[in-house]
């Protein structure tokens, strides 16, 4: 097990409800940006998640780590919605097929709707046709797939592959506790994200970047 040297990160680590959301409301209360508390709790999930899969954490570590989650961005939710609500663009998301685990893309969505976007949330174990079809339908230039079981991580490679064979021209990005550049490379992703926040600035710059091509046409 490692050890975290921040504090809120041990905490949803050890899996200490009151003291998570004590320390998110302390830290809120005492001006630290949104941002920095959700990486902050991101670590003590990437912990988890390999605490898991080193079965040192069962199921029900991983539910209760999901519950103080949950609460914990309950606290956070209205102080992460950007000023500016306008609709900026549609991205689709979701876990993918094999895989039920869902805080890390549900943290993903709830600051890429702050950030104004349109996403469209297909949930978990989702199979590469329904990730094409709401790609189809929705016209969306982005798509997000999360991941937090390495076996899992063949299935995502056959659902890009089958989203490019479908002729789809649209940017892939994926997030996982484990996800890097190799894993990036191996899938044949085009970006990588270490966490939710990251998600949002690789947002921002795809969808810049497709303005900026708009205009010049």
């Amino acid at each position: 097990m490692a050890t975290l040297i921040d504090e809120l990160a041990s905490a949803i680590a050890e899996l200490e409800d009151e003291k998570v959301l004590e320390l998110v409301t302390t830290r809120l209360d005492s001006g630290i940006a949104p941002l920095a508390i959700v990486d902050n709790l991101q670590q003590g999930m990437t912990e988890v998640g390999m605490r898991f899969e080193s079965g040192d954490y069962f199921l029900s570590e991983l539910v209760m780590c999901g519950e103080i989650m949950k609460d914990a961005m309950a606290v956070l939710e209205p102080h992460l919605a950007g000023a500016d609500q306008q609709h900026r663009g549609s991205i689709v998301i979701g876990t993918v097929k094999g895989d039920v685990h869902d805080l890390g893309k549900n943290i993903v969505v709830m600051l890429l709707k702050g950030a104004g976007y349109n996403v469209i949330d297909l949930g978990i174990d989702v199979p590469a046709e329904k990730f094409i079809e709401a790609l189809k339908e929705s016209q969306a230039p982005l798509v997000g797939m999360s991941v937090l079981l390495t076996a899992c991580q063949e299935g995502m490679k056959e659902i890009i592959e089958e989203i490019r064979a479908a002729g789809l021209k649209v940017a892939v990005i994926i997030g996982g506790n484990y996800v890097d550049e190799a894993v990036k490379n191996y899938v044949k992703a085009d970006y990588f994200a270490h966490n939710a926040s990251d998600a949002v600035k690789i947002a921002d710059e795809i969808f810049t970047t497709a303005r900026g091509s708009a205009h010049s046409a």
